[in-house]
């Protein structure tokens, strides 16, 4: 199994910055493909961006270009730096793994994350 534990969140005005980590424990050898979740309120939970073992990252297109993820596979952790902050950004924030072990995705208990205008 792994075990995942977000910092990082907070409160921020629009047009600034955050950093959110994930660090990942356990069964870590097995872990292929990390990324971040959020889920805003009355929202169901929506995957933002992810990283896979070689670097290669897959964000989608309302956090292009202000959201970068970025992973040390030695230190086991997983980072989110997240620019120019809208509200619309307000939800809470889940680091998610995928073992290539148990076949199986594992969550973080989730930070929140509020940008206020």
């Amino acid at each position: 199994h792994v075990l995942l534990v977000e910092s990082g969140g907070g409160l921020v005005q629009a047009g600034g910055s955050l950093r959110l980590s994930c660090a990942a424990s356990g069964e870590t050898i097995c872990i292929s493909a990390m990324g971040w979740y959020r889920q805003a309120p009355g929202k169901e939970r929506e995957s933002i961006v992810y990283i896979n073992k070689g670097g290669s990252t897959y964000p989608v297109d309302s956090v292009k270009g202000r959201f970068t993820i970025s992973r040390d596979n030695a230190k086991n952790m997983v980072y989110l730096q997240m620019n120019s902050l809208k509200p619309e950004d307000t939800a809470v924030y889940y680091c998610n793994a995928l073992s290539d072990c148990t076949n199986s995705d594992y969550w973080g208990q989730g930070t929140q994350v509020t940008v206020s205008s």
